[in-house]
């Protein structure tokens, strides 16, 4: 009981928010070197996770920055919910695209679906251009595909933001 109470203080400090930004800015570059380092061409869904990725980043630059303003929490807390959300159900269509009994029934996009006003594919194309297909799987690890192991990790950052709100909830009765 007593780590639940110290986990509910956690979002007050910079620490967690920076583990947070820590941990999303390694996905990243891990993502960038299974691009560039092993010479995976990156599919849309895989373009739409690295995007759910940078929201994680985000949230927990706000949270670094932010931390002591309850505000300012509150919009962490939204990106952090957004992107983990997002992110782990892009990866379920994923796993379901490569996994589909028929994959000539399966859609995948060529041009990613990014606003008008930020089309991400044509100013960083090194980083936002989908060349993949994403029916392939061209890694795996321990018998899991990439958007396997991505439903994992989007699902561990979704459970962590609902233990921090539960417990900050509980114990205080605000965020």
């Amino acid at each position: 009981m007593q780590l639940f109470s110290r986990m509910a203080e956690w979002p007050t400090k910079r620490w967690p928010w920076a583990l947070l930004f820590i941990s999303s800015v390694l996905l990243e570059a891990t993502a960038l070197y299974f691009q560039y380092g092993m010479g995976l061409e990156p599919c849309i869904m895989c373009i739409y996770q690295r995007n759910a990725v940078f929201g994680l980043m985000l949230a927990g630059m706000a949270g670094m920055l932010l931390h002591n303003y309850p505000v300012g929490r509150m919009l962490a807390y939204a990106l952090w919910a957004v992107s983990a959300v997002w992110g782990l159900l892009i990866a379920v269509e994923h796993v379901d695209i490569q996994t589909a009994a028929n994959p000539f029934f399966t859609v995948c996009e060529i041009v990613p679906n990014f606003p008008s006003w930020l089309p991400l594919h044509e100013w960083i194309p090194q980083v936002f251009a989908a060349t993949g297909d994403c029916g392939n799987i061209d890694w795996s690890f321990l018998d899991m595909s990439m958007p396997q192991w991505m439903i994992i990790i989007f699902a561990v950052y979704t459970a962590l933001l609902v233990i921090t709100l539960v417990a900050r909830l509980a114990r205080f009765r605000g965020f």
